[in-house]
């Protein structure tokens, strides 16, 4: 009964580490993916043609909050269209090393 005990505790560990060591993003690759977003996202000053309206920045953004947004426009429950074609091209491990990254960052000013 302890060895069952015992094996049950050790698969449990393992299973843990295997989802936490999967569900953490490379900022290093995430730095990578992120060159169009910086088009928008990363101009001083810019605002969206239509509907107008200044584009947030998100450098600096919680971690957890950029994977819902990002996983938002993927499976559309957020709609706007460019991001909507962004996030489509994405995996979830973009999205957690895209998300890695950018928190990692000092927020705009």
């Amino acid at each position: 009964m302890i060895r069952l005990h015992t094996l049950g505790l050790v698969a449990a560990a393992a299973l843990l580490a295997t989802a936490s060591a999967h569900a953490a993003g490379n900022k290093a690759e995430g730095r990578t993916l992120v060159y169009t977003c910086a088009g928008c996202h990363g101009v001083p000053g810019y605002t969206n043609a239509y509907p107008d309206y200044p584009v947030p920045k998100i450098a600096g953004q919680n971690e957890q909050y950029l994977i819902n947004a990002l996983n938002g426009y993927k499976n559309g429950d957020r709609t706007y269209p460019t991001m909507v074609a962004q996030a489509q091209s994405l995996s979830e491990q973009n999205i957690q090393d895209i998300a890695a990254y950018l928190s990692s960052l000092s927020p705009n000013k």
